[in-house]
């Protein structure tokens, strides 16, 4: 499950561009913060993070020069279990988390994929790093609901993935070192209806609210706005593209029609070509045998690598002569 998961996140992310991002100071910005969250079986809360870092710089990041740090992820504290899923990205766990020593080529995204483990009914204290564009929390349907505080949470409402329906929350303009906690409970599952999500922020008692359109997903709405692509129109563009998709099927169609039909032409010579290399192979397994029994001789090899190598060798040319004869007959 969590590989489908990340497959789908991945494909999701490359729609995502590299610019546009919010203003910040830092070379590094998280473009997508996807968060799901489930119970375990132990009571405890499963917390799966892909986790989207983009390189603004037009050179190399290596780190702020003052560690061997390239990235730096701090957990909520209580964190336990840290389950890091890329072998391709080199990662030391740390006191308060976990840091990445891979550089992140000029203008390029690094996908820091990650889970870990909280306490039943502990409330998830979040701190970023770096700003982040948007952070996406995902909770199975029929697996409880989320309470943000400290920051501006919308309800995405219920979708389907991999025949499993979740429900989404995002939220969008998170500073660095901004801090604001999370409260999961499985028991409490959402209004079946529910298309807005109030939020109360740490400093003052105030709710805003935000409603979600009831056709499009705002999160596709927002991906589409900030791509290179935003200027053209979706539906023309869609149109556009099932008609390069078209004509990309009926070019294959043609260039593989025509080549089934050389390739019906030319069959005598294949076979012709298959017998020859038949020929080729029986060959060179008769000398490699001479060579064999040459090397014995001069004592490179003992009893048992020359016996277990002419097997071998004497097994591979039946196996030509076999093939062989059919040709004949």
């Amino acid at each position: 499950m969590i590989k489908k998961i990340t497959v789908f996140f991945l494909g999701i992310m490359l729609l995502i561009p590299f610019h546009g991002l919010a203003a910040s100071d830092s070379k590094v910005s998280i473009d997508m913060h996807y968060l799901v969250v489930s119970p375990g079986e132990d009571g405890s809360t499963n917390m799966m993070n892909m986790v989207n870092y983009t390189n603004t710089a037009a050179k190399e990041y290596k780190g702020d020069g003052k560690s061997e740090a390239v990235l730096k992820v701090t957990l909520p504290e209580g964190a336990k279990d840290l389950n890091f899923l890329d072998n391709q990205i080199a990662f030391k766990e740390v006191d308060k988390g976990f840091i990445t020593t891979t550089p992140i080529p000029a203008n390029q995204t690094q996908v820091l994929p990650y889970s870990y483990r909280m306490a039943k009914g502990e409330k998830i204290n979040f701190t970023s790093d770096y700003p982040v564009q948007m952070m996406q929390i995902l909770v199975p349907e029929g697996r409880g609901s989320i309470v943000v505080n400290g920051a501006v949470a919308t309800s995405q409402g219920s979708f389907k993935f991999d025949d499993e329906n979740y429900f989404g929350w995002s939220i969008e303009g998170i500073k660095a070192n901004q801090a604001f906690t999370l409260e999961y409970n499985k028991d409490v599952q959402p209004a079946a209806n529910e298309t807005k999500k109030s939020e109360t922020t740490n400093e003052s008692n105030s709710s805003v609210t935000h409603t979600a359109p009831a056709f499009h997903n705002p999160g596709h709405l927002r991906i589409w706005a900030q791509s290179p692509l935003h200027r053209f129109n979706p539906h023309v563009f869609m149109i556009i593209l099932l008609a390069i998709v078209i004509a990309g099927i009926s070019y294959y169609i043609y260039f593989r029609r025509k080549a089934r039909l050389e390739e019906e032409r030319l069959g005598a010579d294949k076979e012709e070509n298959a017998f020859k290399l038949l020929m080729t192979k029986q060959k060179a397994i008769m000398d490699k045998i001479i060579e064999l029994e040459e090397s014995f001789g001069d004592g490179k090899l003992s009893e048992d690598e020359y016996h277990a190598k002419l097997e071998a060798y004497k097994q591979h040319l039946v196996q030509v002569k076999i093939k062989l004869r059919n040709f004949v007959e």
